[in-house]
């Protein structure tokens, strides 16, 4: 039985300016259905920005909120119930998003934020049957992914597979950095099984405006002029990294999806609009050296952080997912 090939709406987009912003998303999701293919009327609609730091506002470090702004307003058109969540690398969700400046618009939508923080559910396979997610994360009866197309010092690219480690609560990013040592590959690995356990229903990707450099946080900003959507996070991921002219080989996440069967050559992704090779990006700056996947932390922070992992956290459950 041939299966379908994943869609990939990919468009130009200059603005954020919201009413041009918002005809900019009509017409990314129309061949995916539209909102209301997504959205039905009561669901509790997860939105997951990428809130990585409010240390650097106007960087592009992350989803702007002109584009929250957009798709929470279309999710309550389609009568769902929207909601922001995260786990931000320094600071509280609400913390990094005022400073980003979403407060005019979650004033303006009564939009909730919550943080990834609280009790965890064991989301269980072979290899990573210690991985835990957020519990208000797989609860969601919807969620809709919007990662920033970043550069990063750690996985080359940062895009909807990496944003979705949002949902893995604060202190188990750590524990999974560390367990992972300095095998970017592993932890790549990782990365798309959260995608997996999380599964978006829809991933848009802000490419509006980049972050290149020595990212996800220590880059500038760059324009790219780009939106593109897709229920498929790792096709989406795997056109974005041709557009951006990176050998899909050198992102621990494309690689990862490209290993397991989850995505295959971009003569295998339909484009209903248009072709990566019609948005390629010349010159796209990557991170000056890459750094390693632990940090270097010292042993005896892993040996501690380990015990209390064991001691505190680990806990007997099951696998656990929205339907």
């Amino acid at each position: 039985m041939q299966t379908q090939a994943p869609s990939v709406s990919l468009i130009k987009a200059n603005t954020y300016e919201r009413e041009a912003l918002r005809e900019s998303i009509v017409t990314l999701l129309e061949p995916l259905g539209g909102m209301a293919a997504f959205v039905k009327p009561g669901q509790r609609v997860l939105l997951k920005p990428n809130l990585l730091t409010g240390a650097r506002p106007g960087k592009e470090c992350t989803t702007r909120p002109e584009l929250v702004y957009v798709i929470a307003q279309m999710v309550m058109e389609a009568g769902g119930k929207p909601f922001l969540g995260d786990s931000p690398a320094f600071g509280s969700a609400k913390g990094v998003a005022i400073a980003s400046g979403y407060q005019p618009i979650l004033d303006e939508l009564n939009l909730n934020i919550i943080d990834f923080q609280g009790k965890r559910y064991q989301t269980v396979n072979q290899s990573f049957n210690h991985l835990l997610l957020s519990k208000e994360a797989m609860e969601a009866d919807v969620v809709i992914n919007l990662p920033k197309v970043k550069s990063h010092s750690q996985l080359v690219l940062t895009l909807g597979t990496k944003n979705l480690f949002g949902c893995v609560p604060g202190k188990m990013k750590a524990w999974w950095h560390m367990e992972a040592g300095k095998d970017a590959n592993r932890f790549g690995e990782m990365l798309v099984e959260t995608a997996k356990a999380i599964n978006p229903n829809l991933t848009i990707i802000d490419g509006i405006i980049g972050h290149e450099g020595n990212g996800p946080s220590g880059g500038e900003p760059r324009n790219l002029g780009i939106l593109g959507a897709s229920t498929d996070v790792f096709a989406l991921d795997r056109s974005l990294a041709a557009i951006l002219n990176v050998p899909p080989q050198d992102i621990p996440t494309v690689a990862a999806s490209l290993r397991n069967g989850l995505v295959g050559e971009l003569t295998e992704i339909d484009f209903p609009h248009l072709h990566p090779e019609t948005l390629q990006i010349d010159n796209w700056q990557l991170p000056d050296k890459l750094a390693p996947i632990d940090f270097g932390m010292p042993r005896v922070i892993k040996s501690t952080f380990k015990h209390f992992y064991i001691r505190f956290i680990k806990e007997p459950m099951g696998a656990y997912g929205r339907s």
